[in-house]
């Protein structure tokens, strides 16, 4: 449970509550920003991060929306039944109702809330969309991801042919017909300046920007391509620019921010969602890559960026979680945690952010997903089992240790130039379903430890085994032929 005791104050003297702008990047990799040594151009996201705390020990979820659904309600996806893949656009599911979310708290705070970009929290009843789930304003799409261009899911990049066709673009709950050739990384920023040049400034503004970049399909404008034409990849130039016409992006919001006289009373922060694509972008030197519980896939590029925080231009090692964004969010903006219906996995770290003291947080669960097994793993016998089945795929980080088990697949590790993708596997014996890893000095997962430290494994799969008793089942249930968009006018949405 996060803790509620507030030593310090966000402004001396003021009653007026900040406003908080979220970016959240998708499939953004650790080492795709220009202060982690790449050589992609992200100058604005640079310069705001130095300006403010860089997070270099920051956590996610290794796919979408898992870690969406732990920003918005501060708890581990076990104790909802979403611990297993992302919420589909064919499938009855989506952030369970009885879920209370961050622009719901916000707003009854007083804010007024709006979302631009990607949903991905479910949309098969109108119960489940953004504008029933606490956001008064919402711009953009409902799936996971679409061509960046006709803003139709899926095209030519999709591998499944099965998977439905339609358009997935809207404006509170009206199709959105007219931006067919507006790239979205552009057409994103313009909404969210646009909310921020008409917004009533007597209210406090929550500002959530989940851009759709730089998720698959690998598109970008051809002016951002030309700044990479050295690049002797053509995937790689393609992804390089991405970013940058991200970066761009970002950018112009934040002027905006500062043009309206907001920003000296802002809290930005900037996140992705999980780790980057192994064909696209790279989490070097991690190891893993999205969809994995390696440090690839779950190692953010995080920071947060305001003139409020006491201490600022800095780098930050302390354990934060998505989940910590619920309850921190809520203390700068006077609402209490505690009216929160359910226990809160997430703590208050704006202590931690604004003047460095240490975090709260000792240790994260990864996540425990029973769906996520192979029967090559199902007969392992383990002398642990009798604590936790080792064939489950799971992970937990406890102070410097990380233990991982069941299926895990066997990543290694990509190193990106403007020449190519450089790949590395890892040599793990293929039945293997138990590594444990000191994370501090190993931070890259290339020793396996759990044979030298038996002790740990065991306090490690029992604290597994403690957070299992909490979980409720995974809810997937199988596809429904009536999401098809084709009856439904072409649109993606509510199908019950």
């Amino acid at each position: 449970m996060a803790s509620e005791r507030w030593f310090y104050p966000i402004r001396e003297s003021s009653s007026i509550k900040p406003n908080i702008v979220f970016i959240l990047a998708d499939d953004f990799g650790w080492n795709d920003i220009g202060y982690h040594g790449s050589f992609i151009k992200t100058p604005n996201l640079d310069r705001l991060a130095s300006e403010g705390v860089k997070l270099e020990n920051y956590y996610v979820q290794p796919i979408c929306s898992p870690s969406r659904c732990q920003l918005m309600t501060g708890r581990y996806q076990i104790h909802y039944g979403l611990q297993h893949s992302v919420i589909t656009s064919d499938r009855p599911h989506g952030l369970p109702l009885d879920e209370v979310t961050l622009p719901q708290k916000l707003k009854e705070s007083g804010y007024s809330t709006y979302i631009v970009g990607k949903w991905h929290l479910g949309f098969f009843k109108e119960e489940y969309m953004p504008l029933r789930r606490g956001f008064d304003r919402f711009y953009g799409y409902l799936t996971g991801g679409e061509d960046y261009w006709t803003h139709r899911r899926p095209n030519l990049y999709a591998k499944d042919l099965t998977a439905y066709h339609g358009l997935d673009l809207r404006d509170q709950d009206l199709p959105v017909l007219d931006q067919n050739g507006t790239y979205s990384t552009n057409l994103f920023a313009h909404k969210a300046i646009e909310i921020i040049l008409n917004h009533q400034q007597n209210k406090p503004m929550f500002l959530y920007l989940p851009f759709q970049a730089v998720h698959s399909p690998i598109e970008a404008p051809k002016e951002y391509i030309e700044k990479y034409k050295n690049a002797k990849n053509t995937l790689v130039r393609i992804y390089a620019a991405m970013v940058t016409a991200m970066d761009e992006a970002i950018g112009n919001v934040t002027n905006a921010l500062i043009k309206t006289g907001m920003w000296n009373n802002t809290v930005l922060i900037f996140s992705t969602d999980n780790g980057a694509r192994r064909n696209a972008g790279s989490n070097w030197p991690l190891r893993g890559w999205k969809s994995t519980l390696w440090e690839g896939g779950v190692r953010g590029v995080g920071f947060i960026t305001s003139k409020l925080l006491k201490k600022g231009e800095r780098k930050s090692d302390a354990l934060i979680h998505i989940s910590d964004w619920f309850p921190t969010l809520l203390r700068i903006s006077g609402a209490a945690a505690s009216n929160a219906t359910k226990p809160l996995d997430g703590f208050d770290i704006w202590d931690t952010l604004s003047i460095g003291t240490p975090s709260p947080r000792s240790e994260i669960l990864h996540n425990i997903d029973p769906l996520h097994r192979e029967a090559a793993y199902s007969s392992v016998n383990s002398r642990y089992d009798d604590i936790f089945n080792t064939s489950v795929y799971a992970a937990i980080r406890s102070g410097h240790w990380k233990l991982l088990t069941g299926s895990q697949d066997l990543e290694g590790w990509k190193h990106r130039s403007t020449s190519g993708n450089h790949f590395e596997e890892a040599v793990d014996p293929p039945n293997r379903h138990l590594w444990l890893f000191n994370i501090r000095h190993d931070p890259q997962e290339r020793t396996d430890l759990s044979d030298l430290y038996p002790d740990v494994v065991q306090d490690l799969l029992q604290k597994l085994a403690t957070y299992n008793k909490t979980a409720i089942p995974p809810f997937w249930p199988p596809r429904d032929a009536r999401a098809n968009p084709a009856l439904h006018g072409d649109l993606f949405g509510p199908w019950l």
